[in-house]
């Protein structure tokens, strides 16, 4: 398998993580598209390996082209038939994918819009459009956000329920992509501060680029 990713982007991180905790590292070749450069927006790109134009993608034997991180996740986490991410039973399952994509909603995709509205995001050749007063709505979202997680942590140990799963590796991918626009958790966040704290001591996390460039 393929995998076209910047190293230390916070979507290509998500799935990274995912790939260390199947532990199907020694099964991918990485192929590096630069952001800045804006090769995942070269038509070639667009037409051959991702439609919408983002990373990560994974390019499978057979040539086929799997984008978006819960759909990559959920791939990687079926191939050994013992899922750890995605869920076991109809519950885990619902639960887990619901609070990845509030994830996804309410932090990592806000804190995007943030990041590529009213900073200067990947530069003036990729950044064609801006709407700084929706960037900024986007990360006082990304905010509320914080505390939502803040909330939910209170009452159980991971995300999603008792287990690491893909909902906490969303949040990661949130607060990396929080550290590299330089919007910081609010102190009043104890309890994500906390358990963030505690997931980057897991090896899966701890060995990935953006930690060890940071």
């Amino acid at each position: 398998m393929t995998i076209y990713d910047f190293p230390t982007g916070p979507y290509p991180t998500r799935v990274r993580i995912a790939l260390a905790e199947k532990n199907l590292q020694s099964r991918v070749q990485f192929v590096m598209v630069d952001l800045y450069k804006g090769e995942h927006k070269k038509p070639e790109f667009i037409a051959n390996k991702n439609y919408s134009g983002t990373l990560p993608v994974l390019e499978l034997g057979d040539g086929t082209c799997m984008a978006e991180c819960t759909a990559i996740t959920e791939y990687l986490d079926a191939l050994d038939g013992a899922p750890t991410l995605t869920g076991r039973t109809p519950r885990e399952k619902g639960m887990i994918h619901m609070m990845s994509k509030r994830a996804e909603l309410e932090l990592l995709d806000a804190i995007s819009v943030y990041f590529h509205h009213a900073t200067p995001g990947l530069g003036p050749d990729v950044e064609i459009y801006q709407n700084s007063e929706w960037g900024f709505r986007q990360r006082d979202k990304a905010l509320r956000g914080m505390h939502y997680f803040d909330a939910v942590l209170k009452t159980q140990q991971f995300v999603a329920g008792e287990a690491f799963s893909m909902a906490d590796i969303t949040v990661i991918g949130g607060l990396i992509f929080a550290s590299i626009v330089k919007l910081p958790v609010p102190a009043a966040c104890e309890t994500l501060l906390a358990w963030y704290a505690n997931v980057l001591e897991r090896p899966s996390v701890k060995e990935q680029p953006f930690f060890r460039t940071a």
